[in-house]
Formats: structure tokens, sequence, C-alpha cells
């Protein structure tokens, strides 16, 4: 595990050089955004120690293998912690993969591995949880939000975008790491996603595979053309 202090209320988590975590500084504790591969549970709980804080809550980006693999592991340890998903996006933290009639119907990708963890509250459009506004992309899944953190204008935009070679659309990622863009159920809907978060002005964007981004509006206007 690599641990990177972006700044007093933020750290960043890498997982085997690519898979990203987060722990959001609140005033009881820290949010963590997502829980990336499998096995990582005591490495995520010691860096919040490190860092004077424990987790509180638990939010999810969308239920890819790589998003929620340490989750049940987290919950046993913790115990009383609130795990947050969309309301979408709940049925897939529990293998349930079925579309609605009003959705694109091809198949959703990527691995779902499904979890014993029952979300204590699933998340709507614009609401706040903890500190993080609460914003749908779907594309990437058809339950897919992102979050951002209105006091320093963080974006957490999980696979709404990558960061591997520089901030990139999930469907046109660096060509050494297409995977985010093999697992993008929607291709259309993903774009349309990432275009929609530039109406938030991000100051920064931080993805679930990639380096932090700082200047997070002028590169997402660059990746739009």
């Amino acid at each position: 595990m690599k641990l990177i202090c972006i700044h007093k209320d933020l750290a960043q988590l890498t997982f085997l050089g690519i898979s990203n975590c987060y722990l959001v500084r609140e005033r009881d504790g820290f949010t963590l955004v997502d829980c990336t591969i499998s096995g990582q549970a005591e490495n995520i709980i010691q860096a919040a120690r490190e860092l004077g804080g424990s987790i509180r809550r638990i939010l999810l980006t969308h239920a890819h293998v790589d998003h929620i693999g340490s989750l049940d592991q987290l919950h046993a340890l913790l115990g009383t912690v609130d795990v947050a998903i969309s309301q979408r996006e709940a049925p897939f933290l529990h293998r349930d993969l079925s579309l609605h009639p009003n959705e694109p119907q091809q198949k959703v990708k990527g691995g779902f591995p499904g979890a014993k963890t029952h979300p204590t509250h699933t998340l709507t459009e614009g609401e706040l949880f903890g500190s993080l506004r609460c914003i749908a992309t779907p594309g990437h899944t058809p339950g897919h939000f992102s979050f951002l953190d209105e006091r320093d204008g963080t974006l957490f935009a999980g696979d709404a975008l990558t960061s591997i070679g520089g901030l990139h659309r999930v469907t046109a990622p660096a060509w050494y790491f297409p995977f985010p863009k093999m697992a993008t159920w929607d291709f259309a809907l993903a774009d349309a996603s990432a275009r929609h978060l530039l109406g938030y002005k991000p100051k920064s964007i931080a993805t679930g595979h990639g380096r932090f981004i700082t200047n997070g509006t002028e590169e997402l206007s660059r990746i739009l053309g």
C-alpha cells in the first residue's frame, strides 16, 4: 500500500500501483471512498489510525470487484459503520445485474463479486453524505455515482474518469491501461456523465485508478474537447 497525503483532510491509498481508495476527514472521523481490492481492510484501518482518526462511514462509487473488494472485511472489523451506495447500484452489490426497461439493454461488464454487507443507506442524486455531494454518473455501470467535496472542490470520480497517464475519459483511457474501458457498460452514457461532471467545475479530481489531478476543471475541459 502507498499512502499519499494530498492535504490534512484527504489521503489517497493505492494498492498494486493502480487501485485507489480515499480517506476524507470529517468532524467525527473519516469517510472512506471505495474499498479497493480484497485483503486490504487492516491496511486501510491502520492508515486511518496513522492519520489520527477512525473510519465512520464507507461510500461506494459502484460495485465492481476492485471497489468493494475489502468491504466485508472492513465491515466486520469496524463494527457499526454506515455503508452507502446509490439506489440504482445497490442490487449490483448483491449480484442482481438485471437492467431496468428504460436502460440500454447491453450486458453489464466487469466483475461483480457481491458482498455480504448490506448498505445502511442508499443514495439519491444531489443529496449530501457526510461532506460529499452525490452525483449520478451512469455509464461505467448503471448506478455509478461520483462525489464532490464542496469544502475544497475535490471530485471523487470513481471510474467515471481514469487518470493513469493523465486524466482520460473512461471510454478513451491510456492505451496501456484499457481495463476500465473494457468494464464499461454504456459508452454514450459514460461520456455524457463525464461532460455532466464538468458543470461542477472541480478544482481537483480523484479517480479509482491513477494519480490525483490538481487542475481538475482545466484537465476535464481538455479531454472533453
